[in-house]
């Protein structure tokens, strides 16, 4: 129909590439083919001016007519030509940059991820440990916020006791049950409360026994199970389990807190061990060094948990 314009024909960039290429190929022909004529007419000239017209027929070079040197050396650069279109224009030319270019920018790419991932570690590091910091300092703060704590010192080995009694005497963490314990109630087994001289000062003691007519000093609540000494301390916001090891395993599935003492050493004879610890339960949220001194015959460190 008249009036109607012909649509112009697609071209892909597939064909777009090819026809660029021969039009490359075609320039490098012609290069090439301009240079072989200049090659031929200037070999036809140095023949001609040297055989037909006696220039330069009495000069030598070693031995050798100069037109041979200079035919030669026309030679070489018409082989340097002939190198440069078709070697080094091809593997060296637009297409090698954009290869090289490639290659670095994938190079960058590869370092930038690296860093990425580092950074991203880092930050999740920093994360976790902000998240249980907060979580710590929301308990502190809370003042309606019950905690079940449990406090111990245990060696490398988990060991806490041997014939009813501490392995060792540490003034520092003495100090610090005390500083953590006063004014709460302090929940523990039999054995170990008789293991004290005498009830601990600003306390309140329960004691869990399986014995039914266990007497103990005024002021003392006695108990015949954890669930009753839990009940026995209800008004008590952070009561803490203090041993021995059975009354820690029964507290470990219980407790919110553990205020672990790490003794850095083992102990040969110890009866007495605490539970393992599960790092997919509990993390730990602060740790304090103290090395050997000639006050402590053993290097600790004062280790909180929270339970995830």
């Amino acid at each position: 129909m008249f009036g109607k314009k012909k649509s112009k024909p697609q071209i892909d960039q597939a064909q777009l590439e090819l026809i660029e290429n021969a039009q490359r190929r075609i320039k490098q022909k012609k290069r090439l083919y301009v240079h072989f004529v200049v090659f031929l007419i200037g070999a036809i000239f140095l023949i001609v001016a040297n055989t037909v017209l006696g220039i330069g027929q009495d000069l030598k070079i070693l031995g050798v007519d100069w037109f041979v040197y200079a035919i030669l050396i026309w030679l070489f650069l018409f082989v340097y030509h002939l190198f440069n279109v078709f070697v080094t224009h091809k593997f060296m030319g637009k297409n090698w940059e954009r290869q090289q270019l490639d290659k670095l920018v994938a190079q960058q790419q590869q370092r930038l991820e690296k860093l990425k991932q580092q950074l991203d570690k880092a930050e999740k590091t920093t994360l976790e440990h902000n998240t249980a910091n907060k979580e710590l300092q929301q308990q502190k703060k809370s003042p309606n916020t019950k905690t079940l704590t449990i406090i111990v010192a245990a060696g490398e080995d988990n060991a806490i006791g041997k014939d009813n009694d501490l392995i060792w005497h540490l003034s520092d963490d003495l100090k610090r049950f005390k500083q953590l314990t006063s004014g709460h109630h302090i929940i523990m087994g039999r054995k170990t409360f008789e293991s004290f001289p005498k009830p601990l000062p600003n306390r309140t003691h329960i004691v869990v026994t399986r014995q039914l007519d266990y007497k103990a000093p005024d002021g003392v609540i006695v108990v015949n199970n954890m669930e009753d000494a839990l009940d026995a301390a209800r008004t008590d916001l952070q009561p803490f389990i203090i041993g021995g090891g059975e009354i820690y395993k029964q507290a470990m599935a219980l407790a919110d807190k553990i205020e672990l003492t790490r003794v850095h050493d083992t102990f040969e004879g110890a009866d007495t061990f605490f539970p393992e610890i599960d790092h997919t339960i509990w993390k730990e949220v602060n740790k304090t060094s103290h090395p050997k001194d000639e006050k402590h015959a053993h290097a600790f460190s004062f280790i909180t948990y929270l339970k995830q």
